[in-house]
C-alpha cells in the first residue's frame, strides 16, 4: 500500500523536481561573503502595505505563538514560527523604528555564518524584498560604512539563493525565489540577474496563473500573497527602470497582476473576505482590501473575473452565499498545500459564517495536519473511512479525484467524481433556491457512506429532531439519511488557535439530500 501511494505520488512529479531533488542533496552549493563592485543609486518605490505588528521591546509573536529571541535557529515552536522569523517581515511593520531595524539586521548578519533556517532560500526570497523595502524606506538615514556592510550581506546571500533555487518544489516557492532575485536585480543593476529572473518570472507566471486569473494551487491565502509580492515586483520595476527591455517586462507583469486581481474579486465574500479552502488560514495574507488599494497606487484597473478552471464556483440568494470546490488538483506536480475537499463548501447565512471548512492549524507533519487536510474535515461526503484524495505526509497527495462538471448554471450546479475507484461514483447537486441551499448526494452502487457537516464556532443549536437540526440561523432538514450524531469537535481559522464547534455525522446509504432553509424575519 505504502509503495503504491509513493508511485502514485511521484507519479504526477517533473522530472527537473526529481533531478533536482537528488542534486539539492548532494551539490548544494555553499554560502560565501561576497564584495559589492557596483554603484548602486537609491530606489524609488510607491507606497506598499506595511506588515502586521509582530515584534515588540521583549516579546516576538508569529502564527498564535510568542517567544523571546533565543536563536535563529529556535524551532522550539515549529519550523514554520523559525521560518517566520527569518523573514523578517516585522521590519515593514508600523511601529518599526530606523535604529530598531537597522539593529535586527546588524544581528543577523553577525549571526548569519552558524544559522541554517535563514540560508534556506525560501526565507532569503521573502527577507531580501524586507531588506530592500526597508533601505529604500530609510536610506538617507543609513550611513555609508553601514550600508556598504549591508549590501555586501545582501548581495551575497542573493548569489546564494541564485545558486540554490528550489526546482525541487517548484510552485509558489520557485516563484517567490524568482520575484525576489527580479526585485534584487532592479535594485543592485544587476544585468545578468535580471536576464536569469525575469526569465524564471515569465515562465512560472504564465505556468502558475491560470486563465481565470486564479494561483493554481488553489489556495485563496497564497493568490493573495502571490499577488501581493507580484505587485511589489510591479512597484520597483515601474519605478525604476535600469535594465534594456524592462518596459516589455512591465507590460507582462500588469497584466499578470491584473488577471490576479480579478480572480482575487471573483473568490471574496461581500465582506471582502475568502473562504479557507485548501491551505489558507485569516492574519497571514494581506487582506484583500489592502491589495486592491495598493494596486490602485499603482495605477492598475482590473474587472472581476468569473471562477472556471480554478474549480471553485460561488452562488448566492437573498441571504446565503456558498463557495463550493468542483474542480480537480490544478497543480498537478505540486500538490502541498492541496486537501482531500471534493464538493465542500462553505455557506454564510446573511453574511454570518453558517458551514465552515474547519481550517489549518499547523504545517507540523502531525495527526491534526492529517485531518485537516482529509475528507472528514470538509463539507463533503466519505466512504469506507478513507480520503477522496490520497493526502499524507504533511505536504503530499497520491491518488487524486478526478472530477467532471456536468451542469454549471446560476440555480443548479451539478459534478461527479471518480475519487473512490473506477467503479464508485460521487455525485453531488448543488440547488439554490429564493431562500434555500438543497445538497443532493448520490453514490454508485448504493453503498453506506457518512455525509460531514462542520458549523461555525459560535453557531446556537435551538433543537434536535430525527430529521432536522436547527439553529438562530437557520434549519437543515435530512432526507434519506439513516442516523445524524452531533459531535464536539474544533475549527481553525488562525494557525495555533482552535475554537469548539460542531460537526454533524450525517449516514446514508447510496443517496440523500438536506435542505438548509434561512430564518423569517
Amino acid at each position: 500500500m505504502k509503495l503504491r501511494r509513493l508511485f502514485s505520488t511521484l507519479y504526477y512529479l517533473k522530472f527537473g523536481q526529481l533531478f533536482s531533488l537528488v542534486g539539492n542533496r548532494l551539490l548544494k552549493m555553499p554560502y560565501r561573503v561576497l564584495k559589492v563592485n557596483i554603484d548602486l543609486s537609491p530606489s524609488v518605490l510607491t507606497d506598499y502595505p506595511l506588515k502586521p505588528p509582530s515584534v515588540g521591546s521583549d516579546v516576538i509573536s508569529f502564527i498564535n505563538k510568542s517567544s523571546h529571541f533565543i536563536s535563529w535557529n529556535d524551532t522550539t515552536k515549529g519550523m514554520l514560527w523559525a521560518y517566520n522569523l527569518n523573514y523578517m517581515d516585522w521590519l515593514l511593520q508600523e511601529n518599526m523604528t530606523f535604529d530598531e531595524g537597522a539593529s535586527w539586521i546588524d544581528r543577523f548578519i553577525a549571526d548569519l555564518p552558524d544559522n541554517r533556517i535563514g540560508l534556506d532560500p525560501y526565507p532569503t526570497a521573502l527577507r531580501g524584498i524586507n531588506w530592500i523595502k526597508f533601505i529604500t524606506c530609510h536610506y538617507d538615514k543609513i550611513s555609508e560604512e553601514r550600508l556598504s556592510v549591508w549590501n555586501d550581506s545582501l548581495y551575497s546571500q542573493y548569489v546564494h539563493l541564485n545558486n540554490n533555487l528550489e526546482y525541487h518544489l517548484l510552485g509558489n516557492h520557485l516563484l517567490e525565489d524568482a520575484y525576489s532575485l527580479f526585485i534584487a536585480s532592479i535594485y543592485f543593476s544587476d544585468r545578468k540577474l535580471y536576464k536569469r529572473s525575469a526569465k524564471i518570472l515569465r515562465k512560472q507566471l504564465c505556468e502558475q496563473v491560470l486563465p481565470d486569473g486564479a494561483h493554481f494551487e488553489q489556495s485563496p491565502m497564497y493568490h493573495c500573497i502571490l499577488l501581493d509580492r507580484l505587485l511589489d515586483c510591479c512597484n520597483f520595476s515601474f519605478n525604476n527602470i535600469r535594465h534594456e527591455g524592462q518596459e516589455q517586462m512591465n507590460v507582462f507583469l500588469k497584466d499578470m497582476a491584473v488577471k490576479m486581481l480579478g480572480h482575487l474579486e471573483a473568490i471574496l465574500y461581500s465582506d471582502k473576505t475568502f473562504p479557507l479552502f485548501n491551505d489558507s488560514a485569516a492574519g497571514i495574507a494581506p487582506e484583500p482590501v489592502r491589495i486592491f488599494s495598493y494596486a490602485k497606487r499603482l495605477g492598475l484597473v482590473w474587472e472581476k473575473i468569473p471562477m472556471n478552471e480554478v474549480g471553485y464556483r460561488y452562488r448566492c440568494n437573498t441571504n446565503m452565499e456558498i463557495f463550493a470546490d468542483v474542480g480537480n488538483v490544478t497543480a498537478s506536480y505540486q500538490p502541498g498545500h492541496t486537501h482531500a475537499d471534493t464538493f465542500s463548501y462553505e455557506l454564510r447565512v446573511k453574511g454570518v459564517p453558517f458551514i465552515v471548512d474547519t481550517g489549518i492549524s499547523t504545517y507540523d507533519k502531525n495527526s491534526r495536519r492529517q485531518y485537516e487536510r482529509g475528507t472528514s474535515s470538509h463539507n463533503t461526503v466519505q466512504i469506507d473511512g478513507t480520503d477522496s484524495s490520497q493526502v499524507w505526509g504533511g505536504f503530499r497527495v497520491g491518488r487524486r479525484a478526478k472530477v467532471r462538471i456536468v451542469k454549471d448554471e446560476d440555480t443548479e450546479l451539478k459534478a461527479i467524481h471518480f475519487g473512490y475507484g473506477r467503479s464508485r461514483t460521487h455525485t453531488r447537486t448543488f440547488t439554490i433556491g429564493s431562500d434555500s441551499l438543497t445538497i443532493t448526494d448520490e453514490l454508485k452502487p448504493m453503498i453506506p457512506a457518512v455525509n460531514y457537516i462542520h458549523l461555525a464556532h459560535d453557531l446556537k443549536i435551538n433543537g434536535v429532531l430525527p430529521n432536522a437540526i436547527l439553529t438562530d440561523l437557520a434549519d437543515i432538514y435530512f432526507n434519506e439519511a439513516t442516523r445524524i450524531e452531533l459531535l464536539d469537535e474544533f475549527i481553525s481559522e488562525e494557525y495555533n488557535a482552535l475554537k469548539p464547534s460542531t460537526t454533524l455525522v450525517v449516514h446514508f446509504v447510496g443517496k440523500m439530500n438536506y435542505c438548509i432553509k434561512t430564518k423569517k424575519s
